[in-house]
């Protein structure tokens, strides 16, 4: 069976998948029959019968049964859960928030399940609805710049540190002896550690031939010598935050990491492959830096994993615990303490809580932040595809209609941005215009005001102000002077030449003096029209003469107050 009621004294036996078995002491309580009740119901919910399949969650569900069983005899209540009563149930939720309610009931609704022992009214109440509800906190915020520098630049100094920590113990080591032969010192603990593994002060005194006691009082710093060839708990730490910084890996994921699930693919290039628990098996190909880092780790590593037993030697975070082989937990209390030891401190001056969704919503959203894009980010912790179908999920016909319309006038966009300019000048051939007259859709006397001037804008002549291209139909429109470079109702002439001109000089100016990132999402697409396609379609005579007329200055353009260069 995956769990296992144990009796004398009560105790939970567990086999959750990939999982070691691992006994939970429920421990001594005011009241056992009850205790016992709760404990079938708990083990009940183990999986693959129920839904709680990890170690953690099965000590939390442990942690709050304590509890329940503790304040109900407060209360006075000594029966077993068959002689629960409904007001007994609800004044313990009504004073409890969810996470106790949501846990007790999921016990309660497992022992009945196996056991139909719960009076029929207060089965009722254990499988209605909830009393209280989550509190709903929103999207969790990605770290500060300043608070995520510092962690990151931790982390690194302290992966060098304990790299550096153990190419010292093992040069050490290698200049050691037996210590049953040359006797106890740093050189020849490391000696033996490197060939035996971790060791205990225990196993280190019965390989000298003396007392556990004797060892003690007369031999110092084997937790040193351990320390220095072996990671710890805190070890793992900086690498394992690294790593979430440098590839935003959920953190159960991240915590379940198999050595077999990783894949080199090259010098630089490796594919990880991780469980998330809410959704399935998924693979990531990692960035160099964080590649460096994790074969870094599965080195420093190395000796311990060459120790550990076949159940754990494919555990990538293999750490020493007591002098034992253990998988790192990362549990909060063991953040914290991380966290004082090094005083790292957020922008408030409190120390700085690590919460590693944290780290992924910061990877993500400075991952958003390095290149452009138009992706607008609802919530920084999901990906665009949850985005999609989470917000952008048309449900109603109306919406649906609103949606499409919104792509046809998106792939329209993308059509009308891909089409040439339409560039005239004294030599035009009268065999191309008709063509360009029937697909703007022009009467006679409509070209004749293109060609006279009689439409001039800014920056060329326009077949229709009323299209509704950049703004309402019906309306003037609003765009500004460069966006008619990539209009497909704008038309060039030489007498445009002066203003192109100076829409070329601002673009220079702008780029000057704006990030590039900045310049090509804003400017890039125009500027390249003009100066690949627009200008090049003139005589040079002609260009030679407008340049004359171009004095470079802000002033020479429409400009808003924001646009201005100077």
């Amino acid at each position: 069976m995956p769990a296992e009621v144990l009796r004398d004294p009560l105790a939970l036996k567990l086999s959750l998948p990939d999982e070691p078995p691992t006994v939970i002491v429920i421990g001594d309580l005011p009241n056992l029959r009850l205790a016992a009740d709760l404990t079938e119901g708990l083990a009940a919910s183990a999986h693959p019968e129920g839904p709680l399949a990890k170690l953690t969650t099965v000590k939390s569900f442990t942690y709050t049964l304590r509890r329940m069983v503790r304040e109900l005899a407060d209360d006075g209540f000594t029966g077993s859960a068959a002689e629960l009563t409904r007001a007994v149930l609800g004044a313990f939720w009504l004073r409890s928030h969810y996470l106790v309610e949501y846990r007790t009931r999921t016990i309660l609704r497992a022992f009945d399940a196996r056991h139909q022992m719960l009076p029929e009214p207060v089965r009722q109440m254990v499988f209605g609805t909830n009393y209280t509800r989550p509190v709903l906190n929103g999207p969790l915020p990605p770290y500060a710049p300043g608070e995520w520098n510092r962690l990151v630049d931790l982390c690194k100094q302290e992966v060098r540190r304990l790299g550096n920590g153990q190419k010292a113990m093992v040069a050490l080591a290698e200049s050691g002896q037996d210590p049953a032969v040359g006797g106890w010192s740093r050189a020849n603990g490391a000696w033996l550690m490197l060939r035996t593994g971790p060791v205990t002060r225990t196993e280190a005194a019965a390989h000298l031939g003396i007392t556990p006691d004797v060892f003690t009082k007369t031999h110092r710093g084997i937790e040193g010598v351990r320390a220095g060839l072996f990671p710890s708990h805190r070890d793992a730490i900086p690498y394992m935050l690294l790593l979430a910084a440098w590839t935003g890996i959920a953190p159960d994921g991240l915590t379940g990491l198999a050595v077999s699930g990783i894949r080199w693919t090259g010098r630089q290039a490796t594919l990880l492959s991780y469980t998330k628990g809410r959704t399935a098996d998924e693979s990531l190909v990692l960035s160099p830096r964080a590649s460096r880092l994790l074969e870094q780790w599965l080195q420093h590593s190395a000796l311990l994993r060459g120790h550990a037993p076949a159940e754990l030697a494919d555990h990538v975070w293999l750490v020493t615990r007591q002098g034992r082989c253990s998988r790192a937990a990362f549990e909060e209390y063991m953040m914290r303490g991380w966290v004082k030891a090094h005083d790292l401190r957020g922008d408030d001056g409190h120390p700085l809580r690590i919460d590693r969704r944290r780290l992924r919503t910061t990877f993500i959203a400075q991952r958003g932040q390095r290149q452009w894009s138009l992706r607008a980010t609802v919530d920084p912790n999901h990906s665009p595809e949850v985005e999609g179908d989470h917000y952008l999920s048309a449900a109603t016909p109306a919406q649906r209609a609103v949606v499409e319309d919104i792509a046809r006038d998106a792939q329209g966009d993308l059509v009308r941005r891909a089409s040439a300019p339409l560039v005239v000048d004294e030599g035009a051939s009268a065999a191309g215009l008709p063509e360009e007259v029937l697909r703007l859709g022009l009467t006679g006397g409509a070209l004749a005001e293109l060609l006279s001037g009689e439409r001039d804008v800014f920056s060329g002549a326009c077949a229709d102000h009323f299209a509704g291209l950049h703004g309402p139909k019906g309306r003037p429109c609003p765009a500004r002077p460069w966006v008619c470079l990539l209009c497909p109702l704008a038309l060039f002439a030489p007498r445009h030449l002066p203003n192109l001109l100076r829409l070329k000089a601002f673009f220079a100016r702008q780029f000057r003096q704006m990030p590039r990132e900045e310049f090509a999402a804003v400017f890039a697409p125009y500027a390249r029209r003009l100066s690949a396609e627009v200008l090049p379609r003139f005589e040079k005579a002609a260009l030679a003469a407008a340049q004359r007329d171009v004095g470079d200055e802000d002033a020479e353009l429409p400009l808003r107050a924001e646009e201005t260069t100077s």
